[in-house]
């Protein structure tokens, strides 16, 4: 029983307190014969392990709900796909993610309890595949938020979800890891992702990641098809400050500066020259015209290298630093133009 070395304090207690653990065993006297009953106490355990997953699942699975999707056709609607949700306020406010209700004309929602809703879209973000729903009944029972910093690889997840419509369909895995990267259909990079083994189909989209304590810590948003047991879930942190913002605003709000460009590799001569710590930049192909960019006199053809002083590798960290706080703040570009290395003052304006 090696494993025991590695099992939480709560089903530990679960092993010492049992007549027949291997503590006790090992405590009594004996001739060092092979303690007899390590198959009862591996049952124990096993126990344990189902009574957390499903305390958790009892807990959350009033929370959870099936979405279906449908969209205009014509002079009628025809069904667009089924995703899951789950309730996080009192109040209706529903979360989901953001390619579930794509473009739906409407939003037909489904409680555990066999009730229908009518479903209004809040606001949804693209960017960070996430989207806020409402709906209009009482009784509703509110899914518990965790704290997505403060997970461990290894540690429980347990997801919910209605893959294929069937609903409040429960998988049982561990958190394989943490600070992963995960690109949203709109191109732009979400990060801080988790990556689980727990099972996930088409139709789990949206549902909790949950842990143990039956806590929310994660949306589940995507899987690897060819891949077995990669799946992935946003961090219930990043959703608790995109579902705010669209509760707010109907939206999340960007920074824009006007230019499109791609990763490009920097010359190693003008590396060593400028000292500059990273291989890449971001090459600048267009600017347009009237934007925060053209205002600053950027160029296309240029090599942004940093913002704000901080390092530009790629178009993904440009994203990153064009965050809501950025908008009407002054901030230095820096770009390698030809044998140049310039300054540049930018105002970021709000993105359309």
């Amino acid at each position: 029983m090696r494993s025991r070395q590695h099992t939480k304090p709560a089903l530990r207690r679960v092993l010492d307190e049992s007549p027949e653990s291997p503590r006790a065993l090992n405590d009594s006297p004996n001739d060092g014969a092979q303690p007899a009953n390590v198959l009862g106490n591996d049952g124990a355990l096993l126990d344990a392990y189902s009574e957390a997953v499903a305390s958790a699942a009892q807990r959350v699975s009033p929370s959870v709900v099936n979405i279906e999707v449908f969209r205009k056709k014509g002079a009628s609607e025809a069904p667009a796909g089924t995703g899951t949700g789950f309730v996080f306020t009192p109040d209706g406010f529903v979360l989901t993610n953001s390619h579930v209700v794509a473009h739906a004309h409407r939003i037909s929602v489904t409680l555990l309890d066999g009730r229908h809703a009518e479903g209004a879209l809040v606001g949804s973000d693209p960017h960070s595949d996430l989207a806020v729903v409402r709906i209009g009944a009482s009784a509703l029972a509110a899914a518990a938020l965790g704290d997505s910093a403060r997970l461990r690889v290894g540690q429980l997840a347990i997801a919910i979800g209605s893959p294929y419509g069937f609903q409040c369909t429960v998988t049982a895995g561990v958190v394989s890891a943490l600070g992963r990267s995960l690109r949203s259909q709109s191109g732009r990079l979400i990060d801080d992702v988790i990556q689980t083994d727990a099972a996930l189909n088409p139709g789990n989209s949206g549902g909790p990641l949950v842990n143990s304590r039956g806590e929310v810590i994660g949306v589940n948003t995507a899987v690897i098809l060819p891949a077995q047991g990669i799946c992935f879930a946003i961090g219930i942190n990043t959703a608790k400050y995109v579902a705010a913002r669209l509760i707010r605003d109907g939206k999340i709000v960007r920074a824009y500066v006007g230019v499109a460009g791609m990763t490009a590799p920097l010359h190693r001569r003008v590396i060593r020259f400028f000292h500059l710590p990273r291989e890449t930049g971001v090459m600048v192909t267009s600017v347009e015209p009237g934007s925060p960019a053209d205002k600053a006199g950027v160029t296309p053809r240029d090599l942004i290298v940093a913002y704000g002083g901080s390092p530009v590798g790629a178009v993904d960290d440009l994203h990153r630093f064009l965050s809501e706080e950025q908008v009407g703040a002054k901030a230095e570009l820096t770009v390698i133009r030809g044998t140049e290395r310039l300054q540049l003052e930018i105002v970021p304006s709000k993105a359309m």
